[in-house]
C-alpha cells in the first residue's frame, strides 16, 4: 500500500510539473500571445527603458491587443526599425506593427494596414523663446537639423532653398543641438517632435510650432490580405476613441509639450480591403 501511494503521489507531482511547464511556455499568463513591433527609441511614442515600454504607440498597441484577446503579459514586444517593418510582417516575425507607420500605396503592395489611428504631419521644433520661426516659409537663412537621409529634411530644402540644412545621425543629436543653440529648428513628424519636447530634461525649453505642412496617416501594419484582423483592429481603434482612452494616451505621452493633435484627429479608420 505504501509503495502504491508513493507511486501515485510521484505521478501526481510529475503531472502537475508538466502542466506548469506547458502553461509557462509563452512567458505570459497562458492567453493568446501576440508579437507586436514598436519603436524602441522614440520618446513619447515607442520607448524601451529596461523592461518598461512606454509611449502613445505602445498604449494603442496594448489597447488593441486586449480587444483581440491578448493581455499585456502575453505581448512580446519586437523592435521595428523603419527600414525593417515590411520584412518583419512579410516573414511573420511580428503579428502587427504600431510604430509611426504611415499608410502609403507603395507599402500596401507588400503589407496590410488597419486604421489610421492618428493623423500626424511634418512640423518644426524650436526653442520655446523663439517666435521668429512660424513655419517653413520663415526658415530662409536658418539652421535646420534633421536625420541623415530624412525625407522630412529634403522636403523642407526643396521648399526653402535658402535653409541651411544640417544632418545628424539621430534625432536625439538634433535636439541636443537645438537646446545648445547650434541649430535653430528640427523637422520631422509633429508626434516625434512632441515626444522629445515632453521629456523631463527638455520640458519648458522647446515647443512644436504647430503648423504641420504634410499629412502622415499612422496605421497598424498587419499581414497583407488579413481582412478579418483589419476589421477587428479598426473596431478596437473606434472603441479607444469613443471611450476616451485615445485622448488620455495623447495627453499622457505628448501633453507635456503643449501638443495638440492636428486636423483630422481622432481619425475614422479606413474600410478594410
Amino acid at each position: 500500500m505504501n509503495i502504491r501511494r508513493i507511486g501515485a503521489a510521484a505521478a501526481a507531482v510529475s503531472l502537475a510539473l508538466g502542466l506548469s511547464a506547458c502553461g509557462s511556455d509563452d512567458g505570459g499568463d497562458g492567453g493568446n500571445q501576440l508579437k507586436v513591433g514598436i519603436k524602441f527609441d522614440q520618446p513619447g511614442l515607442g520607448l524601451k527603458e529596461g523592461n518598461d515600454y512606454t509611449g502613445f504607440d505602445v498604449d494603442v498597441a496594448r489597447y488593441v491587443a486586449e480587444k483581440l484577446g491578448t493581455s499585456e503579459g502575453d505581448i512580446e514586444w519586437v523592435q521595428a526599425p523603419s527600414a525593417q517593418r515590411e520584412t518583419l510582417l512579410e516573414t511573420g516575425q511580428v503579428d502587427m506593427i504600431v510604430a509611426t507607420y504611415s499608410i502609403t500605396d507603395s507599402r500596401k503592395e507588400k503589407v496590410g494596414f488597419a486604421g489610421p489611428y492618428f493623423i500626424a504631419g511634418q512640423d518644426l521644433l524650436v526653442r520655446a523663446d523663439d517666435d521668429s520661426i512660424t513655419g517653413p516659409d520663415s526658415l530662409d537663412g536658418k539652421r535646420l537639423c534633421s536625420v541623415t537621409g530624412s525625407t522630412s529634411a529634403q522636403t523642407v530644402k526643396e521648399q526653402v532653398p535658402g535653409v541651411n540644412l544640417q544632418e545628424f545621425g539621430t534625432y536625439s543629436e538634433c535636439v541636443s543641438a537645438l537646446v545648445s543653440n547650434a541649430v535653430d529648428a528640427l523637422t520631422t513628424d509633429d508626434t516625434i517632435l512632441a515626444g522629445y519636447a515632453s521629456q523631463d530634461q527638455y520640458q519648458g525649453q522647446l515647443k512644436v510650432v504647430g503648423a504641420p505642412f504634410t499629412e502622415e496617416r499612422y496605421g497598424i501594419g498587419i499581414a497583407k490580405g488579413d481582412t478579418e484582423k483589419c476589421e477587428q483592429i479598426n473596431e478596437a481603434i473606434r472603441e479607444m476613441i469613443s471611450d476616451g482612452s485615445w485622448d488620455s494616451a495623447v495627453e499622457e505621452n505628448l501633453g507635456a509639450a503643449g501638443f495638440t493633435p492636428g486636423e483630422g484627429n481622432p481619425p475614422e479608420p479606413d474600410a478594410c480591403a
